[in-house]
Parts: C-alpha cells; structure tokens; sequence
C-alpha cells in the first residue's frame, strides 16, 4: 500500500543537523506513527514520503521553509523578569504563553542576566535544514475514528 492522505504511516527515523549531530530519532521497535496529509509532521519530509510504501527506505533534506520556518528575529526579545510573575525560579529553557496583537506564542527562555530574561518565540529548529533518514514500516487505512479525530479543532 501506497502512502497518501488518510493513511496512517509509521516510520522509524533519525534527525540530523547539517553537522550531523542527531537532534531526534525513533526508539528501536517504537516508529511513530501518524496520519498522512494532515500536518501532522513537517511538510518537506510528508511531501517526500508521498508515494513510497511499507520497507521503503528514505533520506531527505529539509530546508527551512518546508520545516519549522526561517529564524525570525523579531521573535528574540528581552524583557524584565517581573513579566514572569508567580514564577519563582526563572530558567532557561522554560516555556511560556505570550499573548500578542497575532494572538497566542510559544517562546522560551534562552538567557537570563538578572533581571533581564530573553525570550524567543521561535521554533528551536527554525532556520535549520533538518536531514531525515527514515525507514516505512507500515502503511495502512486509517479508521472512521482517526479520521473524524482528525477532523476536529486543535487535533
């Protein structure tokens, strides 16, 4: 069977950077498994596997835009620590909700010099080629229940 929209697809996988640091990968025995043509994994690596089948075996380079989106530095700021309020432990690598004119954004703390936190909204692989070597081991019809759960809001 074919990958293509509907399907659920597990693949075991490994990602790199560009200096061939590995940044994620599946555990042995363990593939993730998601349902295709849905967003549910970054679209450079889903429009690769588009087509390919159970025991195909796939390496890809990601670019940017096709991943989790250019480095914007608009997304970096600083902003004093009493922002955090009802944290008493401010460290770097939380994460936050910040609500903005856009809505809604996910930003971590990346540094902290006293009373100064910076800030940074950006997703931690923005700007990064992300290299996948990925192996199909499965192909299959995705239920009614997938896929109505597919359906709705936020999922």
């Amino acid at each position: 069977m074919q990958i293509s929209k509907d399907k659920i697809v597990s693949i075991e996988y490994r990602l790199t950077d560009d200096d061939s640091n590995v940044i994620d990968e599946s555990q042995p025995e363990q593939p993730l498994a998601y349902l295709h043509g849905h967003g549910r994994i970054v679209p450079g690596l889903e429009n690769a596997l588009d087509g390919k089948q159970t025991g195909d075996e796939v390496s890809v380079k990601v670019p940017p835009e096709e991943g989790y989106g250019e480095h914007h530095a608009a997304l970096k700021q600083e902003v004093p620590s009493s922002q955090f309020q009802g944290v008493d432990n401010l460290q770097v690598g939380m994460q936050f909700t910040a609500q903005t004119g856009q809505g809604p954004i996910t930003v971590r703390i990346t540094q902290i010099d006293g009373d100064k936190v910076t800030v940074d909204g950006n997703h931690p692989l923005a700007g990064q080629n992300l290299n996948f070597d990925v192996k199909i081991a499965e192909v299959r019809e995705a239920t009614e229940e997938e896929l109505a759960q597919a359906a709705q809001p936020g999922q």
